[in-house]
């Protein structure tokens, strides 16, 4: 039977299931018309006949017709085969019942009735249609869920594999920053090198163990930016002053890590240029136990923003947002009065 169904359309449903089904259906049919007839016997016999019948041609063109005609669109061609199907159902039943049930074929219509006659035909078709149309359609919304399903673990998976790959950047990303500094330091021969690379160890730690969990508590993501700033004024000294700031109570919220890093770099792009004074102010505040609001405000240099850059950013930010909150947070980011600010809403899940 395999031979024949299409790779693309094979059975959703598990082989005990369709047993269920056709054992309660069969059991259904036949308490109905052995209660309608008040002959018991003859429903059983009846329905133990048909229902072979009924099976194989369910199958038939659940399994046969539906994906050799409709799916490729060739209706005409499916009508067709329906219904010579049909005719080969009416006259296999027909003699099945003449020859093992009784000899009145239909005694529903009430007295003795011939075969082949239109009233007869019609009322088997309609039969053979009705049991058809409902096993496919039972079918067909199974189908449908498991599909819908199926595109919802595969569009998850196409987020958490991009979300990989968008945090997998801002690891070598930052440590290529961080390097370059130290490189810096190196060729100054100064003290504060060895400093650097303590720190710089710490962040790694972080870094290549702490985020591989989704979501990390706001309070880490504070301490690897405080540590962050602390590399930076171990290079710039006293040129690099900072404010953290913290409204409300943060201690249960979590966000995704390395979510707010690429702002802080930011500052000093847009800050340290010809190692000018950078300055930066960072607030988080808990709005009312529904939203974190996140904002940074630096001094901004000009001439920065003159310079190609091809680092990853904000941009990277942004997308990484979309993918996690997608219309859920907003970003705002403008320069003022020579201040470049970030004011970032998220929800708190």
């Amino acid at each position: 039977m395999s031979s024949w169904i299409p790779k693309t359309y094979n059975n959703t449903i598990p082989l005990n299931y369709h047993l269920f089904f056709w054992i309660g259906y069969f059991m259904l049919n036949f308490i109905r018309w052995g209660s309608y007839f008040d002959d018991y016997m003859y429903s059983f016999k009846s329905n133990l006949v048909e229902f072979p019948i009924h099976i194989v041609l369910t199958y038939f063109n659940i399994f046969y017709l539906i994906p050799k005609f409709v799916l490729k669109r060739k209706f005409v061609l499916y009508l067709i085969s329906l219904i010579v199907s049909l005719a080969v159902v009416y006259v296999v039943r027909t003699g099945l019942n003449f020859f093992l049930v009784t000899e009145n074929i239909w005694p529903e219509a009430g007295g003795v009735q011939n075969a082949f006659s239109f009233n007869h035909i019609l009322a088997v078709i309609i039969g053979e249609l009705y049991v058809v149309a409902l096993v496919t359609a039972i079918k067909l919304t199974v189908d449908w869920i498991s599909e819908r399903k199926k595109n919802e673990s595969l569009k998850q998976l196409q987020l958490q594999t991009e979300l990989k790959y968008l945090k997998s950047q801002i690891q070598p990303h930052f440590f290529f920053n961080t390097l370059n500094n130290l490189y810096y330091l190196t060729i100054e021969k100064s003290e504060k090198a060895p400093d650097v690379v303590l720190k710089l160890s710490e962040i790694m730690q972080y870094v290549l163990y702490d985020v591989k969990e989704p979501k990390i508590g706001l309070l880490n993501e504070i301490n690897y930016i405080q540590s962050y700033l602390e590399l930076e004024r171990l290079r710039h000294g006293d040129k690099v002053t900072s404010e953290i700031q913290i409204k409300g109570n943060i201690d249960d919220i979590d966000i995704p890590p390395l979510l707010l890093l690429p702002f802080i770099e930011n500052c000093f792009k847009h800050g340290s240029k010809n190692n000018d004074q950078v300055s930066l102010n960072i607030q988080f505040e808990n709005a009312e136990n529904e939203n974190l609001i996140f904002s940074a405000t630096n001094n901004f240099n000009v001439n920065t923003t003159k310079e190609k850059k091809h680092g990853i950013g904000i941009e990277n930010v942004r997308r990484r947002l979309e993918l996690l909150y997608e219309n859920k947070y907003s970003l705002e980011t403008k320069v003022i009065d020579n201040t470049f600010n970030v004011l970032l809403k998220i929800p708190i899940l």
